[in-house]
C-alpha cells in the first residue's frame, strides 16, 4: 500500500468514526462542534467550503436548527478532512494511533467521552481540585486519567497522543507525580495540548514551579487535587450520565 493509499484509508476510518458518532448523539449539534474545534475549523471555513451561510453551521451547534441529517453530516465531515488534508493532515495523522485501537496499555487508568462538556470550574469542583494557573479555559469533551511515569518512560510519541481519545478538549489527569515536572515536559514537546492538566497526589506547595511556568507557556489550565482516585473518576463518570439525562 502506498502512503497516499494508507492516508485515504486513514480518512476513511476516521470519516466513518466521526460521522457516526455525529448521528447517534443525543446532542449532535454539541458533537459535530466538538469534532470542528478538533480540527481547529471556524464556523466561517466550514461553511465556505459547504456554499452555505456561517449562520447554518451555528443553528446546528446551537440546537436552534434540527439536527443535520445524514448527508447533511457527511458532507460536513468531509469538509473538515479536506480542509485539514489541504493544511498538511496534521489532525488526521493525529488520530492514526487512536484508530489502531490498541488499549492495552497500562499506563492508562481511564478514559471517558462526554455527549455534553463539562465546564472548566465544574471540573474543579467534582476534584476538590487547587488551581495553579487558570489559563485559556474552554469545555472539556473527556477526561484521561494516566499513570504518569509509566507513560513517560513506555510510551512513544504516537502512543502519547492516544493519551487524548477523540477529543483534544479534555482533562489529562496524571497520577503518581513527584513534582509535576515531567508531565508537563511531555505536554511541551508533542504537538496536541489537552484542554487542562491535572496533577493528582500534590498538594500546591509541592507542585515545582517550572511546572507551572510551562503551562503559562502553552496557556493550559493546570489543577492540582488530593482526592481519591477512584473517587474522581466515579465523580466525573456520574456527571457524565447525568449530563445525558439533563440533569
Amino acid at each position: 500500500m502506498t502512503d497516499n493509499e494508507a492516508f485515504e484509508n486513514l480518512k476513511k476510518r476516521l470519516a466513518e468514526k466521526m460521522a457516526g458518532e455525529i448521528t447517534l448523539s443525543e446532542k449532535p449539534g454539541e458533537c459535530l462542534k466538538k469534532w470542528r474545534l478538533n480540527f481547529e475549523v471556524s464556523q466561517t471555513d466550514i461553511s465556505n467550503a459547504l456554499q452555505v451561510s456561517p449562520s447554518v453551521i451555528s443553528d446546528y451547534e446551537s440546537g436552534r436548527r434540527k439536527s443535520p441529517g445524514t448527508l447533511m453530516v457527511s458532507k460536513i465531515v468531509e469538509s473538515l478532512l479536506a480542509i485539514d488534508t489541504e493544511r498538511g493532515g496534521q489532525k488526521i495523522h493525529a488520530y492514526e494511533t487512536m484508530l489502531a485501537n490498541d488499549s492495552s496499555k497500562e499506563s492508562i487508568y481511564s478514559t471517558y467521552e462526554y455527549s455534553i462538556p463539562i465546564q472548566f470550574q465544574k471540573l474543579v469542583s467534582l476534584l476538590d481540585a487547587h488551581v495553579l494557573y487558570r489559563g485559556m479555559e474552554r469545555p472539556l469533551y473527556g477526561f484521561s486519567v494516566v499513570d504518569s511515569k509509566r507513560s513517560i518512560l513506555e510510551m512513544s510519541s504516537y502512543e502519547f497522543q492516544r493519551l487524548y481519545g477523540w477529543s483534544t478538549d479534555r482533562a489529562m489527569i496524571f497520577t503518581k507525580v513527584s513534582t509535576g515536572k515531567s508531565p508537563l515536559v511531555a505536554i511541551r514537546v508533542t504537538n496536541l495540548k489537552p484542554g487542562a492538566i491535572v496533577l493528582h497526589g500534590l498538594g500546591k506547595d509541592e507542585v515545582d514551579p517550572m511546572a507551572v511556568k510551562m503551562a503559562e507557556v502553552d496557556r493550559i489550565p493546570l489543577l492540582c487535587t488530593t482526592k481519591d482516585i477512584t473517587e474522581a473518576i466515579a465523580e466525573l463518570k456520574k456527571y457524565g450520565q447525568y449530563s445525558i439525562k439533563g440533569i
